[in-house]
């Protein structure tokens, strides 16, 4: 195995010190958010536990007030003192409420924002073969919804849960001081909903787990349809993708219903008005016998009162957190995903010179052979064009210079050092590739032809738009070059923006060019004076040239002629039109 192919990264992007967290399973990547900002949990139990512990007082000096009017003799100063006792602890109630509420909150969106910084850096690390693989819509739900859950998983998930175990375990310790034999009715209680709340839980987290990928499906279809809405529209398939989605949609609220149902059968609020009933008459029984006090009766009842709180809620809190797993593990699922590549951080890191050699390289894509045994070498400052057959491998080829994808057998050499021994960005970053289909962003024509420089002035910006021929246009919008592009460039025509791509290249000034059929949707006027700039700037670097139009072939150095994956010939236009057949069937077809 290579030496790169065996870093632990397994990424082609990182961020500079990233937090090291446990991705072991979702519970334990949820922790390891929660360590990197410790003070903020430990914050929220400990005003929980005051905010408990001053409720539970309450209770306990309205039962003191009923003991002391109830007693011969009493005082108005005594009174007095249990009532600001009383006052003091619903004041120091609110106030902890306050804190528990702030700190939690503080909690969550800081566990929203580390896990999407964290999910959006590791996709970006991602190789080209694990995106495309991918549904774009479920990775947004991912990214945007299932992060999202994470944030209700803590506020209120398990504050709720949180302030409820402690509703339950303080008002039993003090009803444990007030008389030992209150707890029994309590304890039983207690014992009957932690067996409730696991067999609750335990049918809750398939349905969960069931909604999350169900909204993935559903979202990944919708983005699926609004982006090809032209393709949709075009072949009159609006009817099929409203059905499509419908179904979908049907299936998730499908989800909720059986999340309905598990919920309508949750008993233990009923168990609670028996379990309360059952404890009042406790209590009258032990007042009868003189084991306990009046008051101790009604401080005994209103602290069985707090345990309504907890049951009442569990249903709720715990459904919260079950979703906030759920969302973990599917977040978790993409990100342990192993990719193909690395960034090889410690790699050759300096600029390229221009060489490029294929030695017996061999490649598959999905288990099916690409690329076979394909050898030559390109020298610095040379013009190679590819040709061939469509499904050749022409484009695939030319993706093994700049590790989009990475060859299974042969090696490929930049300046005679195997490209998986090059620092990647620092690979990438001299190599530009132009294609077809171009991609452009929501952003302004300068930064898109600035993307990739971005330290470049607004006169280099303009003097790239002359070269590439996308001056005059760019002047004919209202805005210029501040001029704002749809998604994808769609305001723009096909040649506009392969114009932008093409003016993108001459920006960057890479030493190896790459232009994969770059002026297609061109008209001849303009594509011959972007060829007059091209060759000026060609005769600085190497140059791959995936085309058919003879315009461009016949100023290319060599012409490589691919069939099936293989390498049939190379020679020039020429020569090759004289011995190659394969050659000649490409003209035939395309000239």
């Amino acid at each position: 195995m290579h030496p790169a192919e065996d870093s632990l990264a397994k990424k082609e992007f990182s961020l500079e010190n990233e937090y090291p967290y446990n991705r072991s399973g979702p519970v334990r990547w949820i922790f390891s958010h929660l360590l990197r900002h410790p003070i903020y949990p430990l914050a929220t139990l400990l005003v929980a536990i005051l905010n408990n512990i001053a409720y539970s007082n309450i209770q306990v000096y309205i039962g003191r007030g009923f003991d002391l009017i109830t007693s011969p003799n009493w005082e108005n100063r005594a009174l007095w003192l249990l009532t600001l006792g009383l006052i003091g602890s619903a004041l120091a109630q609110g106030a902890t409420g306050l804190a528990r509420n702030f700190s939690v909150e503080f909690t969550a969106q800081l566990l929203e924002r580390d896990a999407r910084d964290e999910f959006y850096a590791d996709l970006l690390g991602k190789s080209q073969t694990f995106h495309g693989r991918q549904r774009i819509g479920d990775i947004m739900a991912r990214a945007t919804n299932d992060v999202r859950q994470l944030n209700y998983m803590f506020s209120p998930g398990v504050m709720l849960i949180t302030d409820s175990a402690l509703a339950l375990i303080i008002p039993i310790i003090l009803i444990g001081q007030l008389e030992w034999r209150l707890l029994l009715v309590p304890l039983l209680f207690t014992v009957a909903l932690a067996l409730t709340v696991w067999d609750y839980n335990r049918r809750l987290k398939p349905v969960s787990l069931a909604q999350r990928e169900q909204f993935g499906a559903m979202n990944a279809g919708l983005a699926e349809a609004v982006s090809g809405i032209e393709v949709v529209k075009a072949n009159t398939q609006e009817c099929y993708e409203w059905e499509k989605f419908t179904y979908d949609a049907r299936r998730y609220r499908d989800y909720f219903v059986e999340q309905g149902i598990i919920e309508a059968k949750y008993l233990p609020m009923l168990a609670f008005s028996i379990a309360w009933a059952g404890a009042f008459l406790h209590g009258l029984i032990l007042w009868r016998s003189d084991i306990v006090s009046l008051g101790q009766v009604v401080s005994f009842m209103g602290l069985f009162g707090a345990l309504r709180f907890p049951t009442f809620i569990s249903i709720f809190s715990f459904n919260l957190v079950q979703l906030g797993i759920a969302s973990a593990e599917r977040i978790l699922a993409l990100i342990n995903t192993e990719t193909e590549l690395d960034e090889n951080e410690t790699g050759v890191n300096k600029p390229i010179q221009g060489e490029v050699a294929f030695k017996n390289i061999s490649f598959r894509y999905n288990g099916k052979p690409v690329i076979k045994n394909v050898t030559f070498t390109a020298n610095p400052g040379e013009t190679i064009a590819i040709v061939g057959q469509t499904g050749s491998g022409k484009t695939t080829l030319t993706r093994l210079i700049n590790r989009i994808f990475d060859a299974d057998e042969g090696c490929v050499l930049v300046d005679g050092i195997d490209v998986r021994d090059w620092n990647l960005e620092s690979l990438r970053s001299q190599i530009s590739t132009i294609e077809q289909d171009v991609f452009l962003f929501s952003r302004t024509l300068a930064e898109n032809i600035a993307f990739g420089c971005a330290d470049a002035s607004q006169e280099a910006i303009e003097q790239a738009a002359r070269e590439a021929q996308a001056h005059d246009f760019i002047m004919d919008f209202n805005d210029g070059y501040e001029t704002e592009v749809g998604e994808r460039g769609v305001t723009l025509s096909g040649g506009q923006r392969q114009r932008i791509a093409i003016a993108r290249a001459f920006l960057t000034n890479p030493r190896i060019l790459i232009l994969d059929d770059s002026t297609s949707a061109i008209d001849s006027s303009t594509e011959d004076k972007i060829q007059r700039a091209m060759r000026r700037i060609s005769s600085e670097r190497t140059t791959f040239l995936i085309t058919h139009r003879l315009s461009q072939i016949r100023w290319a150095d060599r012409v490589l002629v691919l069939h099936q994956g293989a390498l049939a010939d190379q020679g020039t236009h020429e020569e090759l039109m004289e011995r190659s057949e394969d050659y000649r069937k490409i003209f035939a077809r395309y000239d």
